[in-house]
């Protein structure tokens, strides 16, 4: 029996949120295209090109500087801007029910960051002609990529929570 003052239950507004499959999905691409960088940076790691011009021409730099422009797409313009991310959404997500719960963006949207950061400080470094610098970078990176991919286990994100509780990063308005 309700009340005659009883005010009818109203709906909230569905939090801004991302499907979690979509950074998995993408982190899976990432690990697949970091395994094509050292496959083909492992052979001339020890043995770095003379030149600034013959390093950067070296096909897993090319790969590693394409895989840092798109970690910095994705820290910039969000992870539902992101190449992957909207392939998810356009193409694969309608063929998967939905799901269970979304996750706020700000977590893998600092992860995009962090993977900037590591495959950045590879790119300089192998123009610079230090060695092995291209393959343990793209080779630390593989690992978060990994995790993320197979195990739903976000390296950046949990780095953000950490940095979040400690007060390093301000924690404000979830991205749309």
């Amino acid at each position: 029996m309700s009340s005659p003052t009883a005010q009818p239950a109203r709906s909230t507004p569905a939090a801004p949120g991302i499907d979690p499959r979509g950074p998995r999905f993408g982190a899976g691409i990432t690990a697949v295209l970091l395994i094509v960088v050292l496959l083909l940076g492992i052979p001339t790691a020890a043995t770095p090109a003379a030149t600034v011009a013959e390093r950067a021409a070296d096909p897993a730099f090319i790969v590693l500087a394409v895989i840092a422009a798109i970690f910095a797409w994705g820290a910039f313009a969000g992870v539902a801007r992101h190449p992957y991310g909207l392939f998810f959404k356009k193409v694969i997500r309608p063929r998967l029910g939905p799901p269970a719960e979304l996750e706020d963006p700000k977590p893998p949207t600092f992860a995009q960051g962090v993977g900037l950061f590591v495959t950045a400080i590879g790119v300089v470094l192998a123009l610079l002609g230090v060695p092995y610098a291209l393959v343990i970078c793209a080779a630390a990176a593989f690992v978060a990529a990994f995790l993320n991919s197979v195990f739903g286990y976000c390296l950046g994100c949990q780095l953000y929570l950490l940095l979040t509780r400690a007060g390093f990063v301000r924690q404000g308005r979830a991205a749309a």
